[in-house]
């Protein structure tokens, strides 16, 4: 049930607001936002860690996170296990606020968004 709430909010949209975002389009750029910092959504206690070496690494609702990530044509692509449950590999769009919040757009910038602060 637990799991189910988690994906049915992360579903949510949020208010709109002021966009400042620009899209991130060079991993270079990318890894040097992320690079020794935790990507946050207070929320739902979901922190993550997105390492140079591809690995993704964290938690959410205190169960444990691991995936694989990489780069490709300008996108972030990713695939997760939350705890036993499988988020499936995706490609998304990266744009960042300064140097303070990152927002990840699923299906190349069609879909969802969630945003995380960088700390």
């Amino acid at each position: 049930m637990r799991r189910f709430c988690f994906l049915l909010l992360l579903a949510l949209p949020l208010p709109a607001a002021a966009d400042s975002f620009e899209p991130i389009t060079q991993k270079d750029r990318f890894l040097d936002l992320v690079q020794n910092r935790e990507l946050r959504i207070g929320l739902y206690n979901l922190s993550l860690n997105v390492l140079a070496d591809g690995r993704i690494s964290g938690s959410a609702l205190g169960w444990q996170i691991t995936g694989q990530w990489s780069w490709k044509d300008g996108y972030f692509c990713r695939e997760m296990d939350w705890s036993g449950m499988e988020i499936d590999y995706n490609c998304q769009l990266v744009e960042a606020d300064g140097a303070e919040r990152l927002r990840f757009t699923v299906d190349q910038g069609k879909g969802n968004s969630a945003t995380f602060r960088l700390r």
